[in-house]
């Protein structure tokens, strides 16, 4: 780490990495602890599976919600004090959730933890600024948001090994009403290290005075990220053929009209509207939204795949749950071989180069599902290729939105990297699960979904990182980079003058 760090990107130390790597661990303990627990969770509610959906739905609403907004504070009053805010109330919000005991109480406890989703964007942005001094912030922001996923990763593989074995440790399910305060209270002490390694070991990034919070334009953007993801959740659960449903979509999108209008007569918009526009910009935030489809919608189907019974219904793999938990641990491990991987091959080729070249891989991954899902050996293999590109769009994306920010707007820039991700994610849940639940056959009395059902999941999974490969071509090509590198080539005026406003 200390390597990789040192040199020109000087200013973002070795330590400042280690204290952010460790908040990312936790992130991903957050992410991964509750999901083998989830079984044992709906009989300690009372509740019945397709209840805890409402869990997940709940916390992305709020991050789709917040994220732009806390981003937007922290590029106001710095983002080590919006990091220490938003710690705090997830702390508050995980040690509620472990003396929750019935659905409501969990289900608001569940919600108010989503607050940590900011912390990767706020890192990302105070990072770049302390980089910034050097005039080599987009290179120490890249190398620092792939270690920053590998720590978010590998979180996420020991929360999901700690889970269950912290949970067994207290119990289990004998004991299932007095091991689960315990094992939730797990979590909760983590993230109450993370304040404190924030408060003592980050230092504060340096906003830009005299500026304001745009309260009615992020009024209306929340009005209008409500009714979006909200109306997504609605088709999910009750089809198509629901009138209404498609109402509070097209509602929610019409809202940005007189959004876009009310930001573009600000003096300090919500949303620098002009910037989104720029070609270093809205390719990115576009990706962001393209490959939330396969990352956060496409590993549902993809499970319920692989434990499909081929003897059944003619198709999947028929493992167990351990199996499937192997595989998905393949997949987070592919992710942190390409999160290490972005920094050395922006360096060898460029960074927009390296954004292509991740994006091709996801869609070959997910391509490739199409001629080969049979063997396991060939569904490990996909899920390798993809995880690989997803894991450095994953770190790639705020980074890149960084990048091409101006300074004072490095972090809402990298948070509306997150909120189109989620909405990506929202739109692929619904839609797949429209697409799987039409393609339902009865096969011996149980129900799976139609082998074209899962087709039309890979290609659109795989059709969404192909056409955020072709979008990332529009991107000028020194973009991204570090000054002094587009200082030192010789490149047309305009995309280096591009690069240097970027930064």
């Amino acid at each position: 780490m200390r390597t990789l760090m040192a040199g020109r990107s000087g200013a973002v130390t070795a330590g400042l990495i280690g204290y952010l790597f460790f908040v990312e661990f936790v992130s991903g303990i957050l992410q991964g602890f509750y999901v083998p627990l989830i079984p044992d969770l709906v009989d300690y509610l009372g509740i019945i599976d397709a209840d805890f959906n409402v869990f997940e739905g709940a916390q992305l609403l709020l991050s789709a919600l917040v994220v732009p907004v806390l981003a937007k504070l922290g590029d106001m009053y710095g983002h080590k004090r919006i990091l220490l805010i938003s710690t705090v109330l997830t702390a508050g919000a995980t040690w509620w959730l472990a003396f929750a005991g019935d659905f409501t109480s969990f289900l608001i406890a569940w919600t108010l933890q989503g607050f940590y989703v900011v912390w990767l964007p706020l890192e990302v942005a105070l990072i770049f600024d302390k980089g910034r001094r050097t005039g080599h912030a987009a290179s120490a922001t890249r190398k620092a948001a792939a270690l920053l996923i590998v720590g978010l990763e590998a979180g996420a593989i020991a929360g999901a090994l700690g889970g269950s074995a912290v949970f067994g440790a207290f119990g289990g399910e004998e004991e299932l009403f007095t091991s689960m305060v315990p094992t939730l209270m797990v979590p909760a002490i983590a993230v109450t290290l993370v304040f404190f390694v924030i408060l003592f070991g980050v230092p504060e990034s340096e906003p830009l005075p005299g500026r304001s919070l745009d309260w009615a334009g992020f009024s209306m953007l929340t009005v209008g990220l409500l009714l979006i993801t909200s109306g997504l959740t609605f088709l999910k659960f009750n089809g198509p053929g629901t009138w209404w449903v498609w109402a509070v979509i097209a509602l929610g999108v019409l809202t940005f009209v007189p959004f876009t209008r009310f930001e573009l007569r600000q003096a300090d918009p919500a949303i620098d509207l002009r910037v989104l526009a720029q070609p270093n910009m809205w390719p990115v935030q576009l990706t962001a939204f393209l490959i939330g489809i396969s990352i956060l919608g496409a590993q549902a189907p993809l499970s319920t795949f692989a434990g499909t019974d081929p003897g059944e219904v003619g198709f999947g793999l028929g493992l167990a749950s351990g199996s499937i938990s192997i595989l998905i641990g393949v997949y987070l491990l592919s992710m942190i071989v390409g999160a290490l991987l972005f920094p050395v091959a922006s360096r060898l080729t460029s960074p927009r180069t390296a954004l292509i070249g991740a994006a091709m891989l996801v869609a070959i991954g997910y391509l490739l599902f199409l001629p080969f899902h049979s063997e396991v050996w060939q569904v490990f293999t996909n899920m390798a290729i993809a995880g690989i590109g997803s894991g450095v769009l994953m770190g790639a994306m705020p980074a890149a939105a960084a990048a091409a920010a101006p300074r004072g707007q490095t972090g809402v820039a990298s948070a509306l990297t997150n909120t189109t991700k989620t909405i990506g994610g929202s739109f692929a849940s619904s839609v797949f699960a429209i697409v799987l639940t039409i393609g339902a056959v009865q096969v011996a009395g149980s129900t799976a979904s139609s082998l074209f059902g899962y087709m039309v999941v890979w290609s659109l999974c795989g059709g969404g990182a192909l056409v955020a490969a072709l979008l990332l071509f529009a991107v000028p090509k020194l973009a991204f980079a570090d000054e002094t590198n587009a200082d030192e080539t010789d490149a047309d005026p305009d995309t280096v003058a591009a690069v240097t406003a970027a930064q």
